[in-house]
């Protein structure tokens, strides 16, 4: 009795299955090489180098496929994200320059609430030492000391009060930002190699590892060796 073929055996082959197919025996051949065993003669070395060359020649052809597979989505993702920007950008040019038309008020405003701010914090401080002052002196047999501390202290706790409001009366849309000058660049390296040195050996392996082909340093040994590949 004839065996019944698998559902979708006659379904034409991926762009991905076609481009790899015509390199099916190199596929099969290195899986039976790559068995953790070296190489040790120079016809085995042959073999093998005939292998990476075919599997080297599967790879482009792969990433020829690829490319030419997802080049139209690429092309039409692209020409979606150009007919956006126009609108984005010209958006952000708006908000930009609605911010610059507010910037210079809202500094002025922003500093005249924190100088309030301040304001009001000492003002509370000084009503609540001078109530404890009055608290601590007050006789407890003087009826009209007992009174005084005691609206002192109520004065301080409304002080207090209003100090609470005027911290959280600010200006909306700003924010705390933090720039920077180097006023020393020797002075600055020097501290950066003293308290961050693996900041400085970073840039150091990164630098020499982007020059070590074209420039000559001390400290930077450079020499060449053979690889297979």
């Amino acid at each position: 009795m004839n065996q019944l073929a698998p559902m979708g055996h006659n379904l034409p082959k991926s762009p991905m299955e076609e481009a790899v197919a015509p390199f099916d025996d190199f596929l099969i051949e290195a899986g039976n090489w790559l068995d953790g065993k070296r190489v040790t003669n120079e016809a085995e070395m042959k073999a093998v180098d005939a292998l990476i060359k075919g599997l080297k020649s599967a790879r482009k052809a792969v990433d020829d496929a690829r490319d030419a597979a997802t080049k139209p989505l690429h092309e039409a993702w692209k020409a979606e994200v150009a007919a956006w920007k126009p609108t984005q950008d010209d958006l952000d040019l708006q908000v930009k320059g609605l911010v610059a038309l507010v910037d210079g008020f809202k500094r002025q405003l922003a500093a005249e609430k924190e100088a309030a701010r301040k304001a009001a914090w000492e003002a509370a401080e000084d009503a609540r030492r001078e109530a404890e002052a009055k608290m601590a002196l007050a006789d407890v047999a003087n009826i009209e000391a007992q009174r005084e501390a005691k609206a002192a202290m109520e004065s301080a706790e409304i002080a207090r009060a209003q100090a609470a409001v005027a911290q959280k009366d600010t200006v909306k849309g700003m924010r705390t930002v933090t720039r920077y000058e180097i006023t020393d660049h020797r002075a600055l390296l020097n501290w950066i190699a003293k308290n961050a040195r693996d900041d400085v050996t970073a840039f150091i392996e990164a630098w020499a590892q982007k020059n070590h082909k074209t420039t000559t340093a001390d400290g930077l040994k450079v020499w060449q060796e053979k690889e297979a590949f």
